[in-house]
């Protein structure tokens, strides 16, 4: 590689959990757990609200192995109930509710994925264990009445709308839900039940971290530590990294998939995807700051860096090398990937291939709104030449079908 950050060098415990966090609250409370000699409960919750783990959950679980590997007890838990509710941080209108089914079947591959980070010994929770609800419904430790009652009773209506996010939405005028309120209840009294010592997040997450703590010592317990993370913008630069908004990366994608969308991510991300989600060292991470602001080192080749060690982390170092070899050998070079996947078409019944469907299908874009955007803009191309309209003419449907700059597919006609 051209000169890629180094995996950080022997540091303290505490400047390795510190690494990367933009608030532990509190630093001399994280001292004192550390000083207790005995493996602390580790936290960090996700909500089953997608199937896929991208790179932004990532953020969380790599600071989660960095308290395993330091001999702690680190608990990924799954908030298969929580997801019924719906969490309101960043949310400027009312989540739509999910099902039970959508909520069970996205969970069902989060461990799976939590694995290509996480070491053995960690313990996958889900919160329906006492709240009922997810999993099919079956907690172990039934939540009812009496439970929900001495709750509510630990925490006043005026701390919850004090929350940034509902101020901005009644201000609006827009409703803010009873659900929303319990939401924060709800991921405090997760912490409750787990006795953590130390919850993660988001920043956008702060406020419900808080409540753990709060929750915590109204039932008597010692307050956790609260980390919060930095929120990783998607390949758009802009938005935070969500599948429902099509900027992210999945953990799962194929290495030239990921490779390529980590590529297309603006240079000015470069040293924070480095940060946080490399081993990468401090010095090493200021240097090539300094470089890609002094210009003496080229962003696409720290970017190529990047995305190889990125790769290499989800996919072995073998698989990465040829993905980076592979775009540069049709991006650099312009030319064709050396292989891609094929596309058996047949015409419809006026002898053309919808190519609005086929994009989406495919999934090559998103709805067929965006479809018909790519196509007018001239960004599907059949054997080099864009196409200006959504029919394609079944006699000429064979060939390279090129959308975008980094997605291809062999079109053979079946007859």
């Amino acid at each position: 590689m051209s000169g890629a950050p180094v995996p950080h060098p022997v540091s303290s415990p505490l400047e390795r959990l510190r690494r990367g966090a933009v608030e532990v609250i509190t630093d001399e409370d994280l001292r004192k757990k550390l000083a207790l000699n005995r493996p602390l409960v580790i936290k960090a919750g996700f909500d089953p609200t997608a199937p896929d783990l991208h790179l932004g959950h990532t953020v969380l679980l790599r600071k989660l192995r960095q308290f395993q590997d330091l001999g702690h007890q680190v608990i990924f838990l799954i908030g298969d109930a929580t997801a019924l509710v719906g969490d309101p941080s960043g949310q400027s209108k009312m989540r739509k509710l999910m099902t039970p089914e959508e909520i069970e079947a996205n969970a069902g591959t989060y461990r799976t994925q939590a694995q290509k980070i996480l070491t053995s010994g960690y313990r996958t929770q889900f919160n329906s264990e006492w709240f009922g609800g997810g999993r099919g419904g079956h907690n172990k430790m039934p939540f009812g009445l009496k439970e929900l009652v001495e709750l509510t009773s630990r925490y006043t209506v005026a701390r919850l709308i004090e929350r940034d996010d509902f101020q901005k939405r009644m201000k609006a005028g827009q409703e803010v839900s009873m659900l929303e309120l319990f939401y924060p209840l709800m991921q405090g009294y997760d912490s409750v039940m787990l006795k953590a010592d130390v919850e993660l997040g988001g920043t956008d997450q702060k406020f419900n971290l808080l409540v753990g703590r709060d929750l915590q010592r109204a039932y008597g317990q010692e307050p956790q530590v609260v980390i919060t993370m930095p929120l990783l913008e998607g390949t758009d630069g802009v938005q935070k990294m969500s599948k429902s908004l099509g900027n992210h990366i999945a953990i799962n994608e194929p290495p030239g998939e990921m490779f390529g969308k980590l590529m297309s991510i603006p240079d000015t991300l470069i040293v924070k995807y480095f940060t946080l989600l490399t081993d990468a060292d401090a010095a090493s991470l200021a240097a090539l700051e300094r470089r890609l602001a002094g210009r003496a080192v080229n962003p696409r080749d720290a970017k190529a860096d990047l995305a190889e060690t990125v790769t290499t982390i989800y996919h072995g170092p073998a698989p990465a090398r040829l993905a980076r070899e592979e775009f540069a050998r049709v991006f650099s070079r312009r030319q064709m990937p050396a292989e891609m996947p094929e596309i058996a078409l047949r015409a419809g019944p006026e002898g053309t291939v919808d190519l609005v469907s086929l994009l989406v299908e495919e999934g090559l874009a998103k709805t067929k709104n965006e479809a018909r955007r790519l196509i007018g803009q001239g960004g599907v191309k059949l054997n080099g030449v864009p196409l200006k309209r959504p029919a394609l003419p079944g006699a000429e449907a064979a060939g390279i079908l090129q959308v975008g700059s980094r997605h291809f597919r062999k079109l053979v006609r079946r007859s």
